[in-house]
């Protein structure tokens, strides 16, 4: 089998809230300043992710999901493609909102997945800060604090700086703030249900449309907040930091001044440079990485070399 590495190009989607450090921080050719998000490693339909290089060039993730399981240490997908990475632009408040778990998302909305997440700050204004939870005790609490739009006294605020880490569970209330650049993995799902949007207006002069009663009947009460102590060890000149291994997703932040050879420890892994250049060497075939660049290290790779000056995200299931 064919030992390479399978690189993407980015998927934009515009938002209300987005901006253009997507093109200042990693120099994307976005389609406006109002760019809120980039699908770069995704299977998902609603924005599919092109591999550029390779055997697959010109396919998307989905297609070879789909027709090449063993790309992916399996026999078969008959499921969908379980993780999706984002980086996504806060140029303005993002709608407070709230994900489903599995079940809901099965018995309710019909798809695959619900969305557990996990944020890890890219960049950030001084004074940023997120959304992370609410101050209900309880269902009923919660519902007349939304009903009597004491926001104030129910969100949780959290200030935020650069490399911070957050894990998102479903059912967490949670909004990425102003001024926030983050790289996100999440479950592949694209159910957001609103629950305040700021009264903000579209072009249109609408409002968008929000999810109360779905909200509430997902939110977790009271909020529970499952940070995991990181763990941390380094392996020749990498210092590997686990952030967080969770259900859906173990993740890895990745520091490399030097080299390092390593072996694949998963059936494949999804690789984000966020810092620095270096080069990735695997079978005798060396690749050049920027930051910005996001690529998936499929089963059939066994070991690879990483080179240079650079901070990586790395996860598996």
């Amino acid at each position: 089998m064919n030992q390479e590495p399978i690189f993407f190009a980015p998927v934009f989607q515009e938002r209300i809230w987005g901006g253009d450090k997507l093109r200042t921080l990693f120099g994307y050719d976005i389609p406006s300043t109002h760019t809120g998000e980039a699908w770069v490693i995704s299977a998902h339909e609603n924005g599919p992710s092109v591999i550029v290089n390779g055997e697959f060039a010109g396919q998307t993730l989905a297609d070879v999901w789909t027709n090449h399981p063993d790309v992916f240490g399996r026999e078969s997908t008959d499921d969908a493609f379980p993780l999706l990475v984002k980086v996504l632009d806060a140029n303005d408040n993002l709608s407070v909102q709230v994900h489903p778990d599995d079940t809901y998302a099965q018995q309710v909305e019909h798809q695959p997945y619900g969305k557990t997440e996990c944020w890890y700050v890219l960049d950030c204004d001084d004074d940023a800060e997120i959304v992370f939870g609410h101050h209900a005790s309880s269902k009923e609490e919660f519902k007349q604090m939304v009903e009597d739009g004491e926001w104030d006294q129910l969100l949780r605020r959290v200030k935020v700086k650069k490399g911070d880490f957050i894990y998102v569970p479903s059912g967490t209330i949670h909004a990425i703030g102003k001024g926030i650049v983050i790289l996100e993995i999440q479950q592949s799902s694209d159910i957001t249900y609103r629950v305040y949007d700021y009264g903000r207006q579209d072009a249109h002069g609408q409002e968008r449309e929000l999810h109360i009663d779905s909200s509430i009947a997902v939110t977790t009460y009271p909020h529970k907040a499952e940070q995991q102590e990181k763990v941390r060890h380094d392996i020749g000149d990498l210092t590997e930091t686990r952030l967080v291994q969770a259900e859906y997703f173990t993740v890895y932040h990745w520091v490399l001044n030097g080299k390092v050879e390593t072996p694949v420890d998963a059936d494949f892994v999804l690789v984000s440079v966020i810092e620095g250049a270096g080069s990735l060497t695997i079978a005798g075939q060396t690749y050049a990485l920027t930051e910005g660049q996001h690529f998936l290290l499929p089963a059939s790779v066994e070991s690879y070399e990483l080179k240079g000056n650079m901070s990586l995200i790395a996860a598996h299931e």
